[in-house]
């Protein structure tokens, strides 16, 4: 089980949180304990903020007065309604919270079931209480939670974990979101790419595409990006996942401004007369697509073509796993553009790579013995496999980072959301 603990001097704004999973059927409150009860059994958040005001005004000096913590068993952990009320109980005991009132909310709209404890770090007679070591207190109680609920440790898991490597995704394995994220909110620490055809080109690899939305709303241009699964064939398999969803990281802006940096790092790039050298050797060495790919996938370079519906090539990327850069094929050399690759394969038209050969000739790596001869990244161990759905391949639910696995992204933004607050002045 994993605790995270969250401050603020939002207390409407954590109750808020909480109560708009109630109000969209995705949560309910668990149990309250010290606080105002209602006659029906429901609560409005002014009615629960009523309960901690007592403790504010006790204390104005404490700008982060506000708990907001949440423990996720993991998704394979079952546990009942009375299992995490005592869990609940227990851990604010544990942690120093003994006599505070708290609220206990469950959360169910992501693939595991989990708690928030809304409370106040403040005691009746005005005192803060010490958040000295938390983490570390914290970590010690989740491990005594898991031992006496019978519950799977984090802590085993993640080493196991340490050990995965990421894969494309599987639709019909379930937790699409989690599979999904665990590749676009990494990859670009990862890879550089100068466009949205070059990303989308790398994401192809994992079974994923993304889609530019725009549309006007009360007058202002609006622009997002919208993700699909897709099949063993590229054809999309599921309903899309908002980039909001998956963090600030995998939205447009951000893409866009690694777009740029990627251009300006790629310009004269190292790795660039290598590639081209790969490709024009395959290029002369060869007459059939499958085996250009093949020979350069050997080398640690992945070939992506994109048809329209009469055949014809209208892109084509390149994706070399040793320097780990993507390349449009005219940014490589206009002998390497679609139009030339098509010419070549669906017209018998061999491409003139003259210019090329001079640029070979002035290069130490002018055959195959010269070229890469460095693996491509561990990530990418899956790109080689005859059968990319195997049995036994290690499945990609939160394979980059254990913690991808069953993320509640809107509870990541609303945590972001509280840290940016700011310090509201006082009466």
């Amino acid at each position: 089980m994993i605790a995270k603990i969250g401050r603020s001097s939002n207390l409407f704004g954590s109750l808020s949180y909480n109560n708009s999973k109630i109000e969209k059927d995705k949560g309910e409150i668990l149990m309250t304990y010290k606080m105002i009860e209602s006659a029906d059994g429901k609560y409005s958040v002014a009615q629960l903020a009523r309960s901690f005001e007592p403790y504010l005004l006790a204390n104005r000096k404490t700008e982060k007065h506000t708990l907001h913590i949440s423990l996720n068993p993991d998704p394979k952990d079952q546990v009942s309604d009375e299992q995490y009320k005592e869990m609940a109980q227990l851990y604010m005991n544990e942690m120093g919270f003994v006599g505070q009132p708290f609220v206990v909310f469950k959360h169910n709209d992501i693939d595991r079931s989990h708690i928030h404890i809304v409370s106040v770090c403040i005691d009746e007679d005005g005192r803060k209480i010490s958040d000295k070591f938390e983490k570390i207190r914290s970590m010690k109680i989740c491990r005594e939670l898991e031992n006496k609920f019978g519950l799977i440790s984090a802590v085993e898991k993640q080493s196991q974990q340490n050990h995965k490597i990421f894969r494309p995704i599987d639709y019909k394995a379930g937790d699409i979101k989690s599979q999904i994220a665990s590749v676009i909110r990494h990859i670009s620490s990862y890879y550089q790419f100068q466009s949205f055809g070059e990303y989308n080109a790398l994401l192809s690899l994992f079974n994923i595409t993304a889609e530019k939305i725009e549309g006007e709303l009360h007058g202002q241009l609006k622009r997002g990006l919208l993700y699909f699964p897709l099949d063993g064939q590229g054809e999309k398999a599921g309903n899309p996942f908002k980039a909001s969803l998956f963090g600030k990281n995998t939205g447009l802006p951000e893409l866009e401004l690694h777009f740029a940096k990627s251009k300006e790092a790629l310009k004269g790039h190292r790795s660039k007369p290598t590639i081209k050298a790969a490709v024009t050797i395959a290029l002369k060495s060869t007459n059939d697509e499958q085996v250009f790919k093949k020979q350069l996938g050997k080398q640690g370079i992945n070939v992506i073509v994109r048809r329209n519906d009469t055949g014809r090539i209208y892109g084509i990327t390149f994706i070399d796993h040793n320097s780990k850069t993507v390349w449009n094929g005219s940014h490589l050399g206009k002998e390497f553009s679609a139009n030339t690759l098509n010419d070549h394969w669906n017209n018998n038209i061999k491409p003139d790579n003259k210019e090329s050969v001079k640029q070979q000739s002035k290069t130490p790596r002018t055959n195959d013995a010269d070229l890469p001869a460095q693996e491509p990244h561990y990530l990418f161990d899956f790109i080689n496999s005859t059968d990319r759905h195997e049995d036994g391949l290690i499945e990609a639910l939160g394979g980059l980072l254990p913690e991808a696995q069953g993320e509640d992204f809107e509870e990541l933004n609303f945590a972001s959301r509280m840290k940016k607050k700011k310090k509201r002045p006082r009466d």
